[in-house]
């Protein structure tokens, strides 16, 4: 049984009805692309996914396990096992790095009914993960994002997604205004967590470039709120050769 597996999705944002009817799943120890032009709505089924007070489901469901999570608060999931990393990371001004990464800790932590982290082990742990995804150490006593820049931001993500090693992340645009040397570092940091925790996650994006570093064995296309197409590897070398809009031709020949 997949692990994250939606079914006929419907979801609103005030009176406008983004999804329509998705169906998309994600097995552990897999990487499934969804990619799709801007306005498609693969952000709003991140945020659906994750549970956003600002996404209303108004059909279908989410199952993690089998169990219906569609109505879960936020926080429930992700102690479930579920993470997002962010397309835009907030900044926290007054919260510094190490604060927020230990309290995390011991928030997974405290739902696995295990005792909160020593300083000793959670600095050791944090070192590593820094050290992964090329963090440098003073960062921890920064406040959490205020003053990064983009690629600090998401790298910051790809730190957390090290720490918490979830069993599905939902990576929303997370090669989004990266250069090439930030891309290989957050690449590197999905590699070897998906590896080591044989983590399945769904990677969104519009980009292919990302998709040679961390690659999917699955891919689905978005277009207008549905999946329009699924396959492999070969998907993503057709929409290097001809785009979306011959993809979106193609698509509604066949319908």
């Amino acid at each position: 049984m997949p692990e994250l597996e939606i079914k006929n999705l419907h979801v609103a944002a005030g009176d406008k009805q983004i999804l329509k009817g998705l169906d998309i799943s994600v097995r552990s120890g897999e990487v499934h692309a969804l990619m799709g032009p801007n306005g498609s709505g693969k952000s709003t089924l991140a945020n659906a996914v994750m549970g956003h007070p600002n996404f209303e489901v108004t059909e279908g469901q989410i199952l993690f396990d089998g169990e219906d999570i569609t109505e879960a608060a936020p926080d429930e999931r992700s102690r479930m096992g579920l993470f997002m990393a962010f397309q835009y990371p907030v900044a926290v001004p007054g919260v510094t790095v190490t604060k927020y990464l230990r309290m995390v800790m011991n928030a997974h932590r405290a739902a696995a009914g295990e005792p909160e982290v020593s300083l000793r082990e959670f600095r050791k742990t944090v070192e590593e993960a820094m050290e992964l995804v090329n963090v440098p150490r003073e960062f921890s006593s920064r406040y959490l994002n205020e003053g990064f820049s983009g690629g600090e931001k998401k790298r910051m993500e790809i730190l957390q997604l090290a720490l918490q090693q979830p069993r599905i992340a939902v990576l929303d645009e997370t090669d989004s205004g990266l250069d090439i040397d930030a891309l290989n570092v957050v690449a590197h940091g999905v590699n070897t967590v998906a590896r080591e925790a044989n983590m399945g996650v769904l990677i969104i994006t519009h980009y292919q470039r990302i998709l040679h570093m961390v690659e999917p064995q699955r891919v689905s296309v978005m277009f207008d709120g549905r999946i329009a197409k699924e396959g492999g590897r070969e998907l993503v070398e057709q929409l290097e050769r001809e785009g979306y809009g011959r993809l979106r031709e193609e698509v509604g020949a066949a319908a």
